[in-house]
């Protein structure tokens, strides 16, 4: 289901319209009345009034050094803020690719703990198996004890006290001649199956274990890398910021005696031809005029049907079963950077700014995601899984159905992140950590462009 915001016709404008017939009669009354006023004001710039203050040159050269020096400490601080920006970038990327790894062996140790679990059943079967062997040879142990180790066959069936226990014997060493050698067999088979299934587990646990250890380090590592650059960042920037403060006041400060030299050049240039300033004076009246007249024209063209702009559609961009995750501007691509996978696409766009599915399908995921802070997995019914990364809010839960184009969160600036934006990934064949494609040709492939990264 597409959430659109509802369009309408444009505003008009309000008060009656006159017809076109008349538009050069008030265009003429315009020009002629302001022309007019204008003359009127004009006469008294004839009287030459008392001189300006003249600023010297020193002063002027002055202000225009403490201007350039400001430009110059801003320019060298501006070349810090890169730097800090692409670093924090670096980071920030390292970051993410931590936080999915850890995902990744989150999910090895689930499964090792599944097989772990398979294992102990085994192993429990297997210990069943070396009990009941152990059983049986214990059993005719005991009665070979008891009948005597070396009575024969014969002998222990005429042992017998009566037909019932001559025909219990009978059959117990029917069973012994037949059965011996398969009895020991089994229960060397329950023993190897017993060891290897304890080793097996073992080994399963530690391997899950020690990975997940490595995992959480490298990604305490990256946010703590993160959390400094971020602090250096903002440190660079506070300092531009004060330069900047600087660079304005000299810029305020050159301008100020630039005009005062600019009046004083007036005044001198005034005295020295007032019919120069008089013809000057009428000439702006006439300019002024015109300009009047043009905008007087154009405020009669401004009411034209159709001339007011059209409310703006925020809803989904949607190409045939597909729709673009979020407007905005591409802040950065898929690929490897500094030595780790930056595995999706941003786009940067205001918090809040709405998500929307990109194709339709099965939540998997909705809520805290490591490196993430609060993601969305989409498994699509074309098999690829999207992901939306760095969400403010989410609007749906795991096990719902969406479809392409449904919002389904908001754009924000949650977990490893340097500004709002979307993180949004494609996953092929299901995979939910790991395995991410470049999602602009995806997204391009199925009518979607978001622009940049070669999109």
């Amino acid at each position: 289901m597409f959430r659109r915001r509802p369009t309408g016709p444009a505003t008009p404008r309000s008060g009656p319209r006159g017809p076109r017939g008349r538009r050069p009669l008030r265009t003429a009354l315009v020009v002629v009345v302001a022309s007019a006023g204008l003359v009127g004001t004009a006469a008294p710039a004839l009287a030459v009034p008392p001189p300006p203050p003249n600023p010297t040159d020193a002063e002027l050269g002055a202000a225009q050094s403490e201007q350039d020096a400001a430009a110059a400490e801003v320019g060298r601080i501006l070349g810090l803020v890169a730097a800090a920006e692409a670093e924090l970038e670096r980071v920030g990327i390292q970051a993410e690719a931590a936080g999915t790894a850890y995902l990744i062996a989150e999910e090895a140790l689930l499964n090792a703990q599944a097989a772990a679990e398979e294992a102990a059943g085994e192993l429990a079967v297997a210990a069943t198996a070396v009990a009941k062997a152990q059983d049986r040879i214990a059993t005719f142990s005991r009665d070979s004890y008891i009948n005597g180790g070396s009575l024969t066959s014969p002998a222990a069936l005429l042992d017998s006290e009566g037909p019932g226990e001559l025909i219990q014997r009978a059959a117990l060493l029917d069973y012994v001649a037949a059965n011996e050698v398969d009895v020991l067999d089994q229960l060397e088979v329950a023993k190897v199956s017993q060891a290897n299934a304890e080793s097996s587990a073992r080994a399963a646990r530690d391997e899950m274990a020690a990975a997940e250890e490595a995992a959480e380090a490298a990604k305490a590592e990256a946010d703590a890398q993160l959390a400094a650059q971020q602090s250096a960042y903002e440190q660079i920037a506070a300092e531009k910021a004060a330069y900047d403060q600087q660079l304005q006041a000299a810029q305020i400060r050159l301008l100020e005696l630039q005009g005062a030299r600019d009046a004083y050049s007036q005044w001198v240039a005034q005295k020295q031809a007032e019919e120069a300033a008089a013809a000057a004076a009428a000439q702006r009246a006439a300019e002024a005029a015109e300009a009047a007249a043009i905008a007087a024209a154009a405020a009669d063209g401004a009411g034209e049907p159709g001339a007011g702009p059209a409310n703006d559609d925020r809803g989904a961009v949607v190409s045939g079963s597909f729709a673009k995750p979020a407007s905005g501007r591409v802040s950065s691509c898929y690929g490897m950077r500094w030595g780790a996978l930056h595995g999706g696409v941003d786009v940067a766009a205001p918090i809040g700014t709405p998500i929307y599915a990109a194709n339709s399908g099965v939540v998997k995921r909705a809520g805290t995601a490591t490196g993430f802070g609060l993601a969305v997995y989409i498994l699509g019914d074309d098999g690829y899984v999207t992901v939306y990364g760095h969400v403010n809010r989410y609007f749906v839960s795991t096990g719902e159905r969406v479809s392409a184009g449904e919002q389904i969160a908001e754009v924000g600036n949650r977990g490893q992140s340097t500004g709002p934006h979307l993180h949004f990934e494609v996953h092929p064949r299901g995979v939910m950590y790991g395995g991410q494609t470049n999602p602009v040709p995806w997204l391009n492939a199925r009518g979607i462009y978001l622009g940049g990264c070669g999109g």
